[in-house]
């Protein structure tokens, strides 16, 4: 049983540094042009000036994630979406229509975010009466005890109920090419933080942080699986 714990020990701390290691590589994705060839920062067409960073030059036609492959040969690689920067290796929005496409990235973006803030909001406070109820359970097992606890199904209740909404604004937008609605678009921005010439910046600012929450929630939830930890837990010991 030593020899085994041993094992264990060890195989867990090769691990924590693999995923550390690979979440270095997965932020570099996400990083200023100029970790990009320079043959990759041609400046794009003029609607791309919306990207902001580095004056566009990272972002549009000019850039190609995988230099080797280069861009995706699609209608939905022409500069004018933000947060593009060429990566499509699949070439899925060639098969499916990039408006759904971006409207489903925002929206794990947006629960990604959610998600990644409760993680770590789990471990530094509780919400009054949360306890009593739900007692020191969190992230997967949390969720088992919402589940036992039928709070579980209040949330799946009210989700859905707001996702009929959505659906039928997304299904406007990809059947009647009348409407206007950009992807992601439900009109809420109660702090006025998107008016005016912010909704470039915001745009932008709201893609990058969701693809990066994506791949955080991912790694929490696997450290949890690995460590019984939250995040703060495994970062204070």
């Amino acid at each position: 049983s030593t020899k085994m714990q041993l094992w264990n020990t060890g195989f867990t701390a090769m691990l924590s540094k693999v995923l550390f290691v690979s979440s270095l590589g997965a932020a570099a994705a996400f990083a200023p042009g100029a970790m990009l060839p320079a043959t990759a920062r041609r400046t794009p067409a003029t609607s791309t000036k919306m990207q902001l960073w580095d004056d566009g030059k990272s972002q549009g036609k000019g850039v190609t994630a995988i230099p080797f492959a280069g861009r995706p040969d699609t209608p939905a690689f022409d500069g004018t979406w933000v947060g593009d920067t060429g990566f499509d290796p699949l070439c899925i929005s060639g098969n499916l229509d990039m408006k759904f496409l971006r409207e489903a990235e925002l929206k794990h973006c947006r629960v990604a975010m959610l998600a990644t803030a409760g993680a770590i909001a789990q471990d530094l406070f509780s919400f009054p009466g949360a306890k009593d109820v739900l007692g020191d359970a969190k992230m997967t097992a949390l969720h088992d005890v919402a589940v036992s606890k039928g709070a579980m199904g209040q949330l799946l209740l009210w989700i859905g109920f707001f996702e009929l909404f959505s659906t039928a604004a997304v299904i406007q937008m990809c059947t009647d090419d009348t409407i206007t609605r950009k992807p992601g678009d439900f009109g809420f921005d109660p702090l006025s933080l998107g008016k005016g010439d912010k909704l470039a910046r915001m745009e932008l600012a709201e893609i990058k942080n969701g693809r990066l929450a994506m791949i955080a929630i991912g790694g929490i939830v696997h450290h949890y699986l690995i460590t019984g930890k939250g995040p703060m837990e495994l970062i204070t010991g």
